[in-house]
């Protein structure tokens, strides 16, 4: 099974509230399955977004699901769905390298940002998933909250952080699989070389 095929798996034996299929119908015409998940740290290769993606859902379900209290809805929508912000992002371009073996200069690709929408990260997430289905409100405030202290708005010391995390366990579950996914599992998973010396000629 490929990770596309495994995703759609997922998101159509969980995923059953109303607008599911218009969005999926619509998530299948942008680059979701094929973006990085980055611009050069985890995931920085085509794909990486899905990836991600299927890690932190299988990080949160096996780590943080707890029988009866959580829901397998929510939980699908949360992990698959918290990064939808990166579709439609990222852009493929090159630049010359030069290799640190041979002395030579390479042409090597990178990613870089291209936000046509620029609406912030989880809340950009939350947006583009409501315009299709409703989240509970336990679903987005993990979507929002996932990146924790890592959130612009969060380094500013806001309290809703904190507030969101006390009355939402989904929100708390959501940020550790996250963390967990992109720094642990993901290591190397970047084709991306982010070059020490003599960048860009």
């Amino acid at each position: 099974m490929t990770n596309k095929e495994e995703f759609l798996h997922i998101y159509n034996e969980y995923v059953k509230r109303q607008g599911s299929q218009e969005f999926l119908d619509w998530l299948l015409k942008t680059d979701f399955f094929t973006a990085p998940a980055s611009t050069k740290y985890h995931g920085a290769c085509e794909g990486g977004l899905l990836l991600h993606s299927l890690n932190v859902y299988k990080t949160l379900r096996e780590r943080y699901f707890e029988e009866g209290k959580d829901s397998e809805e929510s939980f699908a929508i949360c992990a698959l769905l918290h990064d939808l912000c990166k579709a439609q992002f990222y852009k493929v371009s090159t630049r010359n390298v030069k290799n640190d073996v041979t002395g030579q200069w390479e042409k090597v690709p990178y990613y870089t940002v291209e936000d046509a929408f620029p609406y912030g990260h989880g809340e950009k997430s939350v947006f583009l998933i409501e315009r299709f289905m409703r989240l509970k409100t336990s679903e987005a405030m993990a979507i929002r909250w996932h990146m924790g202290g890592f959130d612009d708005s969060a380094r500013g010391g806001s309290f809703a952080i904190s507030l969101a995390y006390e009355k939402y366990p989904l929100a708390v579950k959501l940020h550790l699989a996250d963390l967990e996914s992109t720094y642990l599992k993901e290591k190397n998973t970047s084709v991306v070389r982010v070059p020490t010396r003599g960048v860009d000629a």
